[in-house]
């Protein structure tokens, strides 16, 4: 509330205090910084005007300490400092003197993640209205050191330094039952236990995300080319000179870079901890594409923060669309698994067991959360736990049968049911056809009377796979799906 009231009065009194110096909006009352990483502060403030800026720390346990940066703003008013690494403290707060003196409250100190995507990391809790969950959730989400920060939905055609608050976006909050109602569900479950793992980190969820939109827009011009994306690049060049009829018909936040200059861009250089990513369904009729996309997305943000961020990634779901038996959707959901082989640090989060035939935003968004705190414990911090379902490995055929071996077997891979689901099996004319499947120690063997000779296995390769999926580990994990043929893709 001390952060809304701040940003409240500073509209109103913006033609008179325009020289004054200010903060980024990233920096207000009740907002974490990242520990162990060096900690920039900067804002604008009148041409050449001298800003001292004093952080304080208050560890839970120790004295509380003190230190202190100055500076001059450039021509422009831009100005900035920076500290050493801290390490992880419940509260402190920041103090910004130039021709005016600004106190922010409340700062604590752990680990950042930015909840990034399109609208099902958008989907807020307010909108969890199935079986009750908002108002089983909501209640309960009292949590002092998990604190929230919604970057505003603002595409724009060039990069930007700042952002724009509103009335609900641009500012930080601690968590509590009303304003969580406002912030991503998967985002929230994930803080929520990522924050259980050690309650002396605080954790902070930074919020970028925005239905219906495609990769390409998240990404900046120098990602699209190293992805060799030359019609994105003449599309932006073309809407870049303005030109009467650019061949671009989609809205707005659909344009290539539009959510990364409004979005992302913004809060660089701001530092975090990792990614937790939630896109897909804008490329679905792109999955060869994407495999080229994601890749150079995660790379170039990897860049821009000058650190190795871990990624984790949220397959997208099942979803029957026009076509349960087509296969873009499981075209896309490879593009993803590719990413998560090709680069280090990628997390990828299985969501085969939790959507919905007619509706693309699945609201079982807690299962996901709880996956991504999982992934994020064991690539980010190092813990032993189980992450994945199985993953497949190596095939080896034996006649009419094919054998599959796989990893993250964990305690065993498990069946939920009578017979395995989601096989299928080619022989050389390259025609699937279901397959029978069954579990015999850390393998599966597929065989298939229509196929006496296979030649390549694929699992949960449908858009919407009836029936459901069934493929465990001793976890709890569902399968990832996978083919094991390099056959041409449809979306090619």
């Amino acid at each position: 509330m001390r952060s809304l009231l701040l940003f409240l009065g500073v509209v109103s009194l913006a033609p008179t205090i325009r020289a004054n110096v200010r903060p980024h909006p990233l920096f207000g009352d009740d907002m974490l910084l990242q520990r162990d990483r060096p900690l920039p502060v900067w804002g604008k403030a009148a041409p050449l005007e001298e800003v001292t800026v004093t952080l304080v720390v208050r560890p839970a346990l120790g004295k509380m300490q003190s230190f202190q940066r100055t500076t001059k703003a450039d021509d422009n008013g831009h100005w900035r400092v920076e500290f050493a690494p801290k390490a992880a403290a419940p509260d402190g707060e920041l103090l910004i003197q130039g021709r005016n003196r600004i106190r922010i409250e409340n700062v604590a100190i752990g680990d950042v993640w930015l909840c990034a995507g399109q609208s099902n990391m958008e989907m807020r809790v307010r909108q969890l209205r199935r079986d009750g969950q908002r108002e089983r959730v909501a209640p309960t989400a009292n949590h002092a050191n998990l604190r929230l920060f919604v970057v505003p939905n603002l595409p724009r055609r060039v990069p930007q330094r700042s952002l724009k608050p509103s009335l609900r976006e641009g500012f930080w909050s601690t968590c509590t039952p009303q304003s969580v109602l406002w912030f991503s569900a998967a985002g929230y479950f994930f803080g929520r236990d990522l924050l259980q793992r050690d309650e002396d980190v605080p954790i902070g969820l930074i919020s970028a995300d925005c239905g219906g939109s495609p990769c390409e827009a998240w990404m900046s011009r120098a990602a699209l080319a190293e992805a060799g994306m030359q019609h994105y690049l003449d599309l932006i060049a073309a809407w870049g000179a303005g030109r009467p009829k650019v061949p671009f018909e989609g809205p707005f936040h659909q344009m290539p870079t539009a959510l990364f200059n409004g979005m992302i861009a913004p809060i660089l250089p701001f530092p975090i901890r990792g990614v937790v990513w939630y896109q897909g369904e804008g490329n679905a009729d792109r999955a060869k594409e994407h495999r080229r996309l994601l890749p150079a997305l995660i790379s170039d943000w990897r860049e821009l923060w000058k650190d190795e961020l871990p990624f984790m990634v949220v397959q997208v779901a099942p979803y029957a669309g026009d076509d349960a038996d087509g296969v873009s959707g499981a075209e896309l959901r490879d593009a993803q698994f590719h990413a998560s082989t090709m680069l280090p640090k990628v997390g990828l989060v299985v969501t085969t067991d939790l959507g919905e035939e007619s509706d693309v935003h699945p609201e079982r968004k807690e299962p996901v959360g709880v996956r991504l705190a999982l992934a994020a414990r064991a690539i980010a911090y190092g813990d032993d736990v189980e992450y994945s379902g199985p993953v497949f490995d190596e095939l080896v055929m034996e006649g009419d049968r094919a054998l599959l071996s796989f990893d993250h077997v964990g305690s065993g891979l498990m069946c939920r049911g009578q017979q395995l689901t989601g096989f299928r099996v080619c022989g050389q004319d390259r025609t699937f056809y279901p397959a029978r499947a069954e579990i015999r120690g850390e393998q599966v063997i597929v065989t298939c009377g229509a196929v006496p000779e296979p030649v390549a296995v694929r699992f949960g390769w449908t858009n919407f796979p009836r029936p459901e999926l069934n493929f465990y580990n001793g976890a709890g994990l569902p399968a990832v799906p996978f083919r094991t043929d390099d056959f041409p893709l449809t979306t090619d």
